[in-house]
């Protein structure tokens, strides 16, 4: 007798939402329905297909910002980019109870496991808060002792994505520490002037070399490329700075 294929991490599953949640004036949160879902790590991703009428289909990876689970729901952060030719339709046209298609959870390597007992320093820029937000949740979940620290970098006040759900964090998980970093335009009374991440930023606000800290960065390719540079001259172990960075297709 023939045995029925059982899913795996390569295929394809039909996904359906069941909520969204605004986050900025351009992110949107996909709470998804997915059937049979394998669980993941804190820092994986997805592949997303959508498929045209027509037939023509798109397809790109996205990364998964809930908390290490082997539920059958997972959450996506979306970050629309106007010349986009999926972004758009997850953050302004996808409604509840509409499907797309998933596959994974893929990637082994940018992700944080509990059993490692080292401090940890993620660094984001924008949208590349989204898989360090899962670590964050996934460590909170857990009850976890290593402290976190997140350097989070973002344009302006109203482009930081989980504005609501980080301050909670750092009141409600300890050792949990927060530095928002605004590139363009700080808040009023803000003690920073807006620039660039650089060597201050992460010599005052991150873990130091001899604490030997896991270290995660993702966001744009120069933000990733800067700041590992940054992190390396100030005498961290590059073999413990894991990094991921995203194009401008979405």
């Amino acid at each position: 007798m023939a045995r029925a294929a059982v899913p795996g991490r390569l295929t394809w599953r039909a996904a359906t939402l069941a909520e969204a949640r605004r986050e900025t004036s351009t992110a949107r949160t996909l709470v998804l329905d997915v059937p049979d879902w394998p669980g993941h790590l804190p820092g994986q991703h997805v592949d997303v297909r959508l498929t045209a009428p027509d037939g023509y289909r798109a397809q790109r990876s996205y990364s998964i910002a809930s908390a290490s689970s082997d539920q059958s729901q997972i959450e996506l952060t979306i970050q629309k980019l106007d010349d986009g030719e999926v972004s758009p339709y997850l953050t302004d046209v996808l409604e509840v109870g509409d499907q797309i298609e998933v596959r994974g959870p893929v990637g082994g390597w940018f992700v944080w496991r509990e059993s490692r007992p080292h401090p940890v320093l993620l660094i984001g820029g924008g949208s590349g808060v989204v898989p360090l937000m899962a670590m964050v949740r996934a460590r909170g979940q857990s009850r976890a002792k290593q402290p976190f620290r997140l350097i989070y970098s973002v344009r302006a006040p109203e482009a930081v994505i989980y504005r609501e759900e980080l301050p909670r964090h750092v009141r409600d998980d300890p050792g949990f520490d927060l530095f928002l970093h605004y590139t363009r335009q700080a808040p009023d009374g803000w003690p920073d002037p807006p620039k660039r991440i650089d060597v201050a930023t992460i010599n005052s606000h991150g873990w130091p070399p001899d604490f030997t800290p896991d270290v995660f960065v993702c966001g744009p390719t120069t933000f990733v490329e800067t700041a590992a540079d940054i992190l390396v001259a100030l005498g961290h172990d590059p073999k413990r700075i894991r990094t991921e960075r995203f194009g401008g297709t979405s």
